[in-house]
């Protein structure tokens, strides 16, 4: 072989390799945005439960103009329901309060590190998002 064919090869090889590593890094990247975005999905999901929750009455199992309808009204706190606080996009954990709950959703991608997280706080006529990670 001559030295141009050789030359040729390598270059070849070293083309090959920065085109699979560019190509992993957009597949990483595109992997933590659909997670992203799938975790912010079960969240708006949640939240429009939470506020099913609040406004329907205690005696149709509601919690009568209150997400922690235990403080004194004779109802229940909401939930996440058991099948949906572990998803495969994600971990939901809930902090609930009587006029706001605030849910964290911990997503399976890394991004950088540490996991995808998104908290949602849901009032009972609004809805605000705020990506962590």
């Amino acid at each position: 072989m001559g030295q141009q064919q050789l030359l040729l090869i390598v270059l070849g090889v070293i083309i090959v390799g920065i085109a699979v590593v560019v190509g992993i890094n957009v597949f990483t990247a595109s992997s933590v945005n659909a997670n992203r975005d799938a975790v912010i999905a079960d969240l708006t999901t949640l939240a429009s439960m939470a506020q099913q929750y609040y406004r329907k009455p205690i005696a149709m199992g509601g919690g009568g103009q209150s997400f922690d309808a235990s403080t004194g009204s004779g109802g229940a706190e909401w939930t996440i329901p058991a099948q949906l606080d572990t998803t495969a996009n994600g971990i939901y954990t809930p902090t609930v309060g009587a006029q706001s709950v605030i849910l964290v959703g911990t997503g399976t991608e890394k991004n950088g590190g540490s996991p995808v997280k998104v908290t949602m706080t849901v009032s009972p006529t609004a809805i605000s998002t705020v990506i962590n990670n």
